[in-house]
Order: structure tokens, then C-alpha cells, then sequence
């Protein structure tokens, strides 16, 4: 009975580290996460005065369109789909995409802490009552109009097309690309129609985002470390 109970007990522990080994490229991603968000939340919390406001001409001429306000929330199901997918169907591009997307958040967070940023571009009083501006003042209320610059919702929504596109198991998938294209621009116009960003914060993310895509794209950054740390293992040893 004894060696039963043991024979269970290697066999779950052997599942347990076969489950750890199969998925535990999901620590940096967890771990990210929890940093991201609690530094988020605390600047949440401690910038609600004395930040630079930022404003540019353009945005006094952007409509109030308060229909977009749905591809803004789809953002967070759309971000988090891509990752999911790359997670279990392509490890190396996926971890391309938490390159992508964790340097631009943390370069987000470092700007946010060291210039303090808003805008005073929201409405005082709704054009209009419909579902979809009480969906945008219930969003108003929840999320201060700080910490906005480079807009995050542009720029992971750029990262999350690009891992599409370059995605070896969406390689036939034209429909896919299609819709995904669709839906990032969608969201990124979503971001001023709604009055949550200035095209300062918009463009200024397409920028990040443009030199991140040749840093993990172009030059593709994971390959060159992983085919850096292969030369290292295999460089011989010198005997002396």
C-alpha cells in the first residue's frame, strides 16, 4: 500500500513538473503583470495635480463620437486574445510580443513618474444620453484623464496586429489579418474620438511603436538572443 501511495505521489509530482516545464515561459508575463499594475495604480493614485497638460491644436477640431467607445473596450479582450493565442501556439512569438509590449509599458510607467501628464479634454456636460455616453462617463469616472502619454491603448494595439501579421500559424489566415488591422485602427481612433487621449499621445506611441518593430522584428531581437546564448553553450572549453 505504502509503495502505491508513493508511485501516486512521483506521478503528481512528475505531472506538476511537466506542467511547470510546458508553461512556464507564463512567469515573465504574470510577473510583468503584477509589477505593471501596481505601479499603474499607484500613479492612478498619487497624479491627480501639478502634471503637464498636454494639448495640441488638432484635438479641439476631433468630434465627440461616443459610439467608439465600444473598440476601446475591446481593446483589453483583443490584447489578451493575442497573447493567449501566441502563448499556446508559438512560444518565440510570443515572447517577441512581451518584448514589444512590456518595453513600451515600462517606458510608459517611467515617463508617467518622472513628467506627470493629463489632459482637460473631456466634455462637462453629454451631448447627447445614450447607452453609449453613459458607457463613456462611466468610463470617465473610473479612469482619471492622467498618465496618458504615450497612449498604451495605441500603442499594444499596434504590438498586437504586428504579432498577428508576422504569426506563422496566421500565415493563410487572410481574414484574420483583415479583421485585426480593422479592429487596431478602430481602437486607436477610439482613443480621441472618446476624449481619453490627444494626438500627441497617439502619435507619439506609433513612434515607440515603429522603433520597437525594428528592434523585435526587423533585427529581431529574440533570435539574436537565443542564437547569442546556443554559441556560448557550444564554445568549447578550454582544458588547461
Amino acid at each position: 500500500m505504502k509503495n502505491l501511495n508513493s508511485e501516486v505521489k512521483n506521478q503528481n509530482l512528475a505531472k506538476c513538473r511537466d506542467f511547470f516545464i510546458k508553461y512556464r515561459h507564463a512567469l515573465p508575463l504574470i510577473v510583468y503583470g503584477i509589477i505593471y499594475w501596481l505601479w499603474f495604480w499607484h500613479l492612478e493614485k498619487t497624479v491627480t495635480s501639478h502634471y503637464r497638460v498636454i494639448h495640441m491644436a488638432v484635438d479641439d477640431y476631433i468630434p465627440f463620437l461616443e459610439v467608439f467607445v465600444i473598440p476601446y473596450f475591446m481593446w483589453f479582450g483583443y490584447v489578451s486574445a493575442v497573447v493567449l493565442y501566441q502563448f499556446f501556439t508559438d512560444k518565440t512569438n510570443y515572447y517577441r510580443t512581451c518584448v514589444f509590449l512590456f518595453t513600451g509599458m515600462t517606458v510608459f510607467l517611467i515617463i508617467s513618474t518622472l513628467w506627470p501628464n493629463g489632459h482637460h479634454l473631456r466634455l462637462s456636460v453629454m451631448p447627447r444620453d445614450n447607452i453609449f455616453t453613459q458607457m463613456v462617463a462611466s468610463l470617465w469616472r473610473t479612469d482619471t484623464p492622467t498618465n496618458l502619454w504615450p497612449s498604451i491603448h495605441v500603442y499594444n494595439s499596434l504590438g498586437a496586429h504586428f504579432a498577428v501579421m508576422h504569426s506563422e500559424k496566421l500565415a493563410g489566415k487572410k481574414g484574420i489579418k483583415i479583421a485585426s488591422l480593422v479592429l487596431a485602427c478602430s481602437i486607436i481612433m477610439s482613443t480621441v474620438f472618446i476624449k481619453q487621449h490627444s494626438m500627441f499621445d497617439v502619435l507619439t506611441a506609433f513612434c515607440m511603436a515603429a522603433a520597437m518593430y525594428v528592434v523585435v522584428y526587423r533585427y529581431d531581437l529574440v533570435l539574436a538572443v537565443r542564437t547569442a546564448r546556443e554559441r556560448r553553450k557550444a564554445k568549447p572549453q578550454i582544458v588547461r
